[in-house]
């Protein structure tokens, strides 16, 4: 609904002119009443040119205050613009967005706004996400800390977010105190991630305007007044507000979470011929005359008062100075005496009021200076270049990038003395791409030359350069250092080659080592083949000669066989694999030489296989060696467990006979074939490092077996898991998917 404040109420209209009263009386009375007229005329005529002449006066002097205070309120408002946007450009605050959850960082960004705040003089400087709730604060530490609060209804937010700087003056949610919010945003790769804002106190303007005789107050385009010298009229409206206006206020809590319109305690008399209007308060039985200068900029209007009382008393003065014809010389003497002291205090006003704006500039001034150390103190280079491309500004860091002053920079148009001169081509192309407004907002990486004659690469970062009437004048870039970036990646890049090349001799050693270690169980059925058809030719067994000669091609076939397929494994070329069957796995194994060497070391052999075969998708003859490898170690480690007992004289005796088991077994999709022993089993310390390459415990081995045994299994898809056996001794298991039963 709308909020109605009292109806003007229009001037009345003046009653008949003195000439007109005046003439009358001297057709009506002759001489006498011609001297009366001319004394009436005197007198009325005084008051008028009294009255008009005050007016003028007040007038004057009310626009003059009036421009001095707008000079004022702007160089408040605009005097830390700058901190938030020059804030949203320290990577600490950028870390903090991305990372809000990291303490560390959150600390820092507390600390870094504490001290930018307490150097630039403004109330509280603070950064928001992308929801409005407050990461950081220059206020951390304090009770009425900001961090934590939200944030996202302020419009100084939301116009932040729109990449738009936002300004706003309204109550503060978290402490109450009202202040000018001010807000930039903070990029990331392009994108909008938060907000930086800053809160400053306008007090010092308002106890300014406390020692001012008549009241002064500000209202904002919604015509509420805001700022003021009188505090019972602040937040009250000077026209009426709709809903949608009404909800607006509401939702933003620009004046409070309770705030509602109220109508200012005046009515309007509108004045024709003069400059303002006249505010008539009921209650207090006053008039003001009222001057407005509008703060188009800003938003605002700023209205100054006189009261209207000192007119009237000019008029009524003058009506006696004219009615006093003996004392008329003196009394013009005193009112032109009196005249002059009001100029006098005007003017002494006026010079008191130039001295604040020469403070207020030297303010001005000094905030400048802080912030061009600001920028000088950023290690991020910045450029301004206008549309043409010539450079208007270079600060410090960049300066220091490229080995040249600022003074041989500005005034440069392309090419720049910084451009190196293998890549000319892409400087210029470059530099047209940003000047027509279409450079990458993830930047462009560049190769400088320092004026040194080093190389410096850089990433350049571009957007528009706006004036403060919003119109683009020109671009500006941020440049950042990434020599020893480039320096670190190409030092990255040699050492993965140089690891590269030690791989691959890591790789042919290990090769060789793995067609040793598997060859030599073929090979030494070869001989003990060999050695046997030997003595059966000798003999003349011809029947057993030729079962010798015909085990002895089979184990020289699969040798061949063994090199065949561990070429391709190495090579992980898994065309080998076919459906084999662990159960025959076992006993291949145990006809090629497990079972002779067992029989040898005199140590039984006990199969417990399944009952139905336990088909797996693997290689047959590299899983039939797994088997044998891991059989041939447990008869090692019950032998050197049996050496052990004899060396003690049988006080140690095992609490299980020796003896090697074989199982296969079959859980939820998983075939299973173990090897268990009755050796000394497997201690922490060699447990953890059992199927480590070149790991052994044995003066002759290598350390490769477990190692690629394991390799071997993996790659069929399954795993080897090696545990101590319950009662003594060692269990290993070869776990591979089983196949579906045709």
């Amino acid at each position: 609904m709308d909020v109605m404040v009292p109806a003007v109420t229009p001037a009345s209209t003046p009653p008949a002119g003195p000439w007109v009263r005046a003439r009358t009386a001297l057709r009506c009375t002759g001489p006498m009443a011609a001297v009366l007229g001319v004394a009436v005329l005197l007198v009325l005529g005084a008051g008028e040119w009294a009255t008009r002449n005050e007016l003028d006066n007040q007038w004057d002097n009310l626009r003059r205050s009036g421009e001095v205070q707008a000079l004022a309120l702007r160089g408040v408002a605009t005097r830390y613009s700058y901190l938030p946007f020059t804030a949203a450009q320290q990577p600490l605050v950028a870390a903090l967005l991305r990372n809000p959850d990291a303490r560390s960082v959150r600390d820092a960004a507390n600390t870094y706004l504490q001290t930018v705040n307490a150097n630039a003089g403004s109330d509280t400087l603070y950064v928001m996400d992308a929801n409005g709730l407050t990461l950081a604060s220059s206020n951390w530490n304090t009770p009425s800390s900001f961090v934590d609060q939200n944030y996202r209804n302020r419009p100084y937010f939301r116009d932040a977010l729109q990449g738009l700087a936002g300004r706003f003056y309204g109550v503060g949610k978290t402490t109450g105190e009202p202040g000018l919010f001010a807000s930039a945003p903070v990029y990331d790769d392009g994108k909008v991630i938060g907000v930086v804002a800053v809160k400053v106190q306008m007090q010092p303007i308002v106890d300014t305007w406390a020692q001012l005789r008549d009241p002064v107050f500000l209202a904002d385009e919604r015509g509420i007044l805001f700022l003021g010298s009188v505090a019972p009229w602040l937040y009250k409206t000077t026209r009426p507000l709709n809903a949608q206006e009404v909800l607006q206020v509401q939702h933003d809590e620009q004046y409070g979470a309770r705030w509602a319109p109220e109508p200012v305690p005046w009515q309007v008399r509108q004045r024709d011929d003069q400059p303002g209007v006249e505010l008539a308060l009921p209650d207090s039985r006053k008039n003001y005359l009222a001057f407005e200068e509008p703060l188009p900029d800003l938003g605002w209007t700023l209205t100054l008062t006189a009261d209207s009382k000192v007119v009237a008393q000019a008029r009524q003065q003058a009506w006696v100075l004219a009615t006093l014809a003996s004392g008329l010389l003196v009394l013009g003497a005193l009112y032109w005496q009196l005249r002059e002291r009001r100029l006098q205090e005007n003017r002494q006003a006026r010079i008191e009021l130039e001295q604040r704006v020469l403070e207020r500039t030297h303010a001005l001034q000094q905030a400048q200076a802080f912030r061009q150390s600001m920028e000088d103190s950023l290690l991020v280079g910045m450029r301004a270049r206008d549309l043409e491309g010539r450079i208007v500004y270079v600060n410090a860091a960049m300066c220091d990038m490229v080995g040249y002053a600022a003074s041989e920079l500005i005034g440069c148009l392309p090419p720049y003395p910084y451009w190196h001169p293998d890549e000319l081509d892409r400087h210029w192309n470059d530099s047209d791409t940003a000047l027509a407004g279409k450079a990458a907002p993830q930047g462009n990486e560049n190769r400088l030359r320092h004026r040194n004659g080093s190389d410096v690469y850089t990433m350049f970062y571009t957007a528009r350069l706006i004036d403060g009437d919003g119109r683009h004048i020109g671009w500006m870039s941020s440049v950042v250092d990434i020599t020893a970036q480039k320096r670190a990646e190409e030092h990255q890049q040699k050492r993965e080659a140089q690891l590269q090349r030690v791989q691959r001799v890591i790789t042919v050693g290990e090769m060789a080592s793995t067609l040793a270690h598997e060859l030599n169980q073929p090979l030494a059925a070869l001989v003990n083949y060999a050695a046997a058809a030997r003595s059966l030719a000798t003999q003349g067994k011809t029947a057993l000669l030729n079962d010798s000669l015909a085990a002895l091609s089979t184990q020289a076939l699969r040798a061949a066989d063994i090199v065949g397929r561990i070429r391709r494994w190495v090579r992980q070329h898994p065309e080998a694999r076919e459906p084999c069957d662990l159960n025959a796995a076992v006993d291949q194994s145990l006809d090629l030489l497990l079972r002779a060497e067992a029989r040898r070391h005199g140590v039984p052999v006990r199969l417990d296989l399944s009952q139905t075969p336990l088909h797996v998708h693997a290689d047959r003859v590299l899983l039939e060696q797994v088997v044998l490898n891991l059989g041939l170690n447990a008869l090692q480690a019950m032998q050197t467990m049996h050496a052990m007992q004899m060396a003690s004289k049988g006080l140690h005796i095992a609490a299980h006979p020796h003896e090697l088991l074989l199982r296969t077994t079959t859980d939820t999709g998983q075939a299973s074939l173990q090897v268990l022993d009755r050796g000394p089993g497997l201690p922490p310390e060699i447990a953890e490092r059992l199927f480590e390459p070149f790991f052994t415990t044995r003066s002759d081995g290598l350390g490769l077996g477990l190692n690629i045994c394991r390799s071997i299994v993996e790659s069929m898809g399954g795993e080897l898991l090696a545990r101590n056996r319950e009662g003594g001794g060692a269990l290993f298991e070869i776990r591979l998917p089983q196949l579906p039963t045709l």
